[in-house]
């Protein structure tokens, strides 16, 4: 599990786009999915956040085991970005769970912030509640803020909360 401090992980995914990416910093890291309702609550304000940090590289990660989650197989992916429109970040598969086991992802979503030089500097929940759209991913614009103004993140690590990630 990466810690805070923590030098996160590389990784190099297949993306719905037809692409790889690996990752780059500075960089938001979600693990998220198609079903849970946690992370499709979420949503618009991590593609927001997206939208807002240009300068930051967003990363969708799902992790989920497809063989008993359908709704999250790559092609359910694919389907879901076609529908949805534009997406201001990539939607990777993680198919083998080794990403998310390396990060530690515990819970869709589980948001990871990584500065430039590849330091993990927050992890958790978006903002404290899920239900409650006027939040604008707070804790994670915070974070953000913070770590491109050079500071130390106040809020370095709060409790992910969502749906367990599907594990093989």
């Amino acid at each position: 599990m990466t810690g805070i401090g923590d030098r996160a992980p590389d990784f190099s995914l297949p993306a719905t786009d037809g692409q790889g990416h690996s990752l780059e910093g500075p960089a938001v890291v979600i693990f998220t999915c198609n079903h849970c309702p946690y992370a499709l609550a979420w949503h618009d304000r991590l593609a927001d956040a997206a939208r807002d940090y240009p300068a930051v590289h967003f990363y969708a990660i799902n992790p989920n085991n497809a063989e008993t989650h359908p709704r999250d197989s790559f092609d359910a992916m694919r389907e879901r970005v076609e529908r949805e429109g534009h997406w201001p970040m990539p939607y990777l598969r993680d198919e083998s769970q080794e990403v998310a086991r390396a990060f530690g992802a515990k819970t869709t979503p589980d948001v990871f912030v990584i500065d430039a030089d590849g330091a993990l500097r927050y992890r958790g929940a978006p903002d404290p509640d899920h239900q409650d759209a006027s939040l604008n991913a707070s804790w994670l614009r915070e974070a953000l803020d913070q770590m491109l103004a050079g500071e130390d993140v106040a809020r370095p690590e709060t409790d992910p909360v969502g749906c367990s990630v599907k594990w093989k």
